[in-house]
């Protein structure tokens, strides 16, 4: 089993091992499990406000869709780039589609369908492939950084100690809040088990998080086993023949935009931290991105937001996995979730911040966070900083992907920067003809479905 299990994910040719992509694996799920209970909560807001889906059923769907595409891209493209449903996408589905354009969601769901078949042809066509091949390394550099910076963000976000404000728009949040503390807590803990270069250290970081939130009443023990709620309300509800109307035609194309420039954005980010880019080319990326594609389709016939690749996936890069095994982990652990769903909302689950209705801290997850984003922002390093025309479009890919609190923003501000300054500066002949086509989309995009 373990020599299979070797010679399938080519372990030794990539300086792995089987327990090192299991905790990889493990990890990645811990760092991405509240996916599985922030997806329902966003896509069964009542109308008119949103989708008005059922909870429980987007819940499974949420699962079962994750898994598969995570099996998928493990299998076909041997990566450790797990996928769910993602965040940013499953708003524009419920709130946008559903709630401001009044779209049905069964109709939502045949948009996102047709928007994954549109991915499925453009990577066969190996455009997609194209595009990647096609950046520039100080976008590249950039992108893997600004990820950094923008999980690090979130991190600090959802350990309060980073909170908004009126006047300055962040501040210091209160330090003193017990949730805060247990996240400063996980985060000392976790940094000085790296410093002692201790195996699995963001994974047992996470455990001992949690654990310790447990007694100090941060962390809700609810049970270890509960039944499979039903998905009958969602599982091919899907609309296709309404979605072809041509009134939805910028939809499909908005999805589509979105999750084509996230999905870039993070298999550049994360395959740079893992050491997989060659000559600022990532191996096997048509298959990467083809999982991704058949994802998006097949998440829409369970019920639920496109899938895509997670940035989160970096935590178990960071833990040392190198390899579709870890992928495998973490699909097993997607459907392994939906009989002790109490443990992943244990772990996963936000804590309720009083006096608000819907605000919450991830405590737990969010040291892991931030050790994987100062991880990931070594790469500035590799930026050539000297020539200006190439440190711009870099340093607005990095800025930009925190502050606008989107990759794609980020991308976009450097694709557009890169040829205009290169043109500009009489250096025009050294952009890739794509990456003009690139900025003049984006561009597009911005003048006309802002």
């Amino acid at each position: 089993m373990v020599e299979m299990l070797a010679r399938v994910f080519k372990l030794r040719e990539n300086n792995t091992n089987i327990q090192t992509e299991m905790i990889a694996g493990v990890t990645t799920f811990m760092t991405m499990a509240y996916i599985i209970i922030v997806n329902p909560a966003i896509l069964s807001v009542p109308r008119p406000h949103g989708a008005g889906m059922d909870f429980n059923s987007v819940m499974v769907a949420t699962c079962i869709a994750s898994a598969f595409a995570t099996f998928f891209m493990g299998l076909y493209a041997n990566y450790p780039f797990a996928l769910a449903p993602g965040m940013g996408m499953n708003a524009l589905f419920s709130f946008g589609i559903c709630g401001t354009m009044g779209v049905p969601w069964e109709v939502a769901l045949g948009i996102v369908f047709l928007s994954g078949l549109f991915f499925v042809l453009l990577t066969f066509l190996r455009i997609r492939e194209m595009v990647v091949d096609a950046i520039p390394e100080c976008i590249k550099y950039g992108t893997a950084a600004g990820i950094g910076v923008f999980i690090a963000f979130i991190g600090l976000k959802d350990a309060g100690i980073v909170v908004s404000h009126p006047t300055t728009f962040v501040t210091l949040g209160n330090l003193s809040s017990p949730p805060t503390l247990l996240a400063l807590g996980g985060l000392l803990v976790t940094a000085v088990l790296i410093a002692r270069r201790v195996r699995g250290a963001i994974f047992w970081g996470l455990l001992i998080t949690g654990s310790t939130g447990i007694p100090l009443k941060i962390v809700e023990f609810t049970g270890v086993f509960s039944p499979i709620p039903s998905i009958a309300s969602t599982f091919a509800r899907i609309d296709i023949l309404a979605a072809l109307k041509i009134a939805y035609l910028p939809s499909v194309f908005i999805f589509l935009f979105f999750i084509m420039f996230d999905t870039i954005g993070t298999l550049i980010g994360v395959g740079e931290q893992a050491g997989f880019m060659v000559e600022g080319k990532l191996p096997r990326v048509n298959r990467a991105l083809l999982s991704d594609a058949t994802g998006a389709v097949v998440s829409s016939v369970f019920g639920t937001s496109p899938v895509t690749c997670y940035i989160e996936s970096a935590a178990g890069v960071a833990e040392g996995g190198r390899t579709g095994l870890a992928n495998m982990v973490t699909g097993t652990l997607f459907i392994i979730a939906l009989f002790f769903s109490p443990i992943t909302r244990m772990f996963g689950a936000g804590w309720h911040i009083p006096g608000t209705e819907s605000s919450y801290l991830y405590p737990v997850t969010a040291p892991a966070l931030i050790i994987v984003g100062s991880l990931m922002a070594q790469n500035i390093v590799k930026i050539k900083w000297q020539d200006f025309s190439e440190a711009l479009p870099a340093f607005l890919t990095i800025i930009m992907m925190p502050l606008s609190f989107s990759i794609s923003d980020g991308l976009a501000m450097g694709f557009i920067s890169y040829p205009m300054i290169k043109l500009l500066g009489g250096r025009g002949r050294e952009v890739h003809w794509l990456v003009y086509c690139l900025a003049v989309l984006f561009i597009g995009r911005y003048v006309f479905l802002q």
